[in-house]
Order: structure tokens, then C-alpha cells, then sequence
């Protein structure tokens, strides 16, 4: 039996993820706000803080993985910072916090959540993202709230394609100390947090057209990204370091299809 920290427990991905790793076998620590293990609000520093502690309380001395899924989308209810504090720092903070526990254990994990709003979303704040890279969480949420529009719609990917580039820029210093860092790139999940942009009047028409126009025709189900962290999580994924898997129905292979593998310059003499 295994010991896992997953985040965002109480609904969607995160907790079809919890139940799907308890369903193996494993002891598993859910944080959320509420209805969680360790209930911690990680859009604050404090609260990340927190969140680590807790677990270091209940895990003791080492955890075999941890599954970074807490997250916001884009919403007219709330500032688009509150997306770089929760999606990014959320994440990375309490990750990087948790390290030390991870690197004690034998075969080690680590997944994020980017998004397919990366490649197949409208262009995205880069200075948010190299805001959130640099560990900036204040101009990140500065940049994020003065340059985009209410809804936070190009913070959205920005906050995922830079935890998409920590996860690429960062994994051969983290198996150093034996620990796999890799991500997952969901499209359309049929999750509250989906359903919230479905019924959000600013958003709804927008979702439906691309809900149509998935490869699938359809919205995934959290348990099948649950799955693909499951296996990146175990042994059977132990050669994969570094990777963004995309489980989104066929979306970026269908709009960026030659865009990736992409052909490196070669300087002739």
C-alpha cells in the first residue's frame, strides 16, 4: 500500500482520482476546502503552509506520490488572479513543499494539471506565465488582473502552459532525487467546474461549439484522467519523466496536428 496527497479531493478529477487510487489499494490524503482529510485553501500562502504541515503530520516521514489537481477556470465571479494563486502556486508550492517526504520514499511520483486549453485555446498572457516561472506571484496576479478581461479567460491557459513548462524544465532536477515530475493535459472533463462554464451565460455558447467540435463528440469523465494519473503515479509509467499527456478527446491532435514533433534548425556550414 502506497501513500498519496491529492489535491482538490472533493469533487471532479481530484476526486475520482482519490477514489480511484483507494479503489487500488492505497492510503490516499485529500485537501480541499471542504469535505477533505486536510481541508486548506491553497489561493493563499498560508494555506499552502498549512497544507503541508497537516500532511506531514498525518504521512509521518515519506509520501509515494503526489497529485496536484486543485484548480479554478475562468469565471465572472471572482478576479483572474485568484486563478495564478490557486492553479499555479497552489500546485508548485505545496509540491516543492512536500519534496522532502516524496524524496524519502522508494519509487516516487508527481503529476500536474495543465490543461489542452494550451495549445487550443485564443493566445494566453506569456507574461503571466513567465511571471508564475519566476516565482512572482504578485505580478503574476497584477499582470493577470489589469490585462485581462473579467472572465480571466487568457490567465486561464497561461497559469496551465506554465505548469505545463515547470513540469518540462524541472523534471531532470527532480529525479535527482528519484522523483518522477510529469502532467496531464485534460480538454472538456465532465466536471462541476466545466458545468460552471456550461451554465455561465458569458461562456455557454462558447463551450457547446467546442464540446461539438471534439474528435470524441463528447466530454471526458474525470475517471478516465483519473486512470492516466493512476498510471503515472505507479511503477508501470517509470521510465516517463517529463511528460504532458493529453486526454482531451482528440482536441490539440485535431487543431495542432503538425505542430508537434517540431523540427529543430540545423546551422549549415
Amino acid at each position: 500500500m502506497q501513500t498519496y496527497v491529492v489535491t482538490g479531493s472533493a469533487s471532479g478529477i481530484g476526486a475520482a482520482t482519490k477514489a480511484r487510487l483507494e479503489a487500488d489499494g492505497h492510503r490516499v490524503i485529500g485537501i480541499d476546502r471542504h469535505h477533505a482529510d486536510i481541508t486548506a485553501d491553497l489561493g493563499t500562502r498560508t494555506g499552502r503552509r498549512a497544507a503541508v504541515a497537516a500532511v506531514r503530520e498525518r504521512a509521518g516521514d515519506a509520501i509515494d506520490g503526489v497529485a496536484a489537481v486543485a484548480g479554478l477556470s475562468p469565471s465572472s465571479d471572482r478576479p483572474p488572479s485568484l486563478m495564478v494563486s490557486v492553479n499555479y502556486f497552489g500546485a508548485i508550492e505545496l509540491l516543492e513543499g512536500l519534496r522532502p517526504l516524496l524524496a524519502a520514499a522508494h519509487h516516487p511520483a508527481a503529476v500536474l494539471i495543465s490543461s489542452n486549453s494550451t495549445t487550443c485555446a485564443p493566445p494566453w498572457l506569456t507574461e503571466v506565465a513567465d511571471a508564475c516561472l519566476a516565482g512572482d506571484e504578485e505580478h503574476a496576479c497584477t499582470v493577470a488582473d489589469s490585462l485581462d478581461n473579467p472572465m480571466g479567460t487568457t490567465t486561464y491557459p497561461a497559469t496551465k502552459a506554465a505548469l505545463a513548462f515547470y513540469t518540462r524544465t524541472r523534471s531532470a532536477d527532480y529525479i535527482t532525487d528519484g522523483i518522477r515530475l510529469n502532467a496531464v493535459a485534460p480538454g472538456v472533463i465532465d466536471t462541476p467546474m466545466s458545468r460552471g462554464s456550461g451554465d455561465d451565460p458569458a461562456t455557454a455558447a462558447a463551450t457547446r461549439k467546442y464540446i461539438e467540435s471534439i474528435p470524441a463528440a463528447r466530454a471526458g469523465q474525470p475517471e478516465e484522467v483519473a486512470s492516466v494519473l493512476a498510471f503515472l503515479l505507479g511503477t508501470d509509467s517509470a521510465y516517463m519523466i517529463g511528460s504532458v499527456l493529453f486526454v482531451d478527446g482528440g482536441s490539440d491532435a485535431a487543431i495542432r496536428g503538425t505542430d508537434w514533433p517540431a523540427a529543430r534548425e540545423v546551422q549549415r556550414s
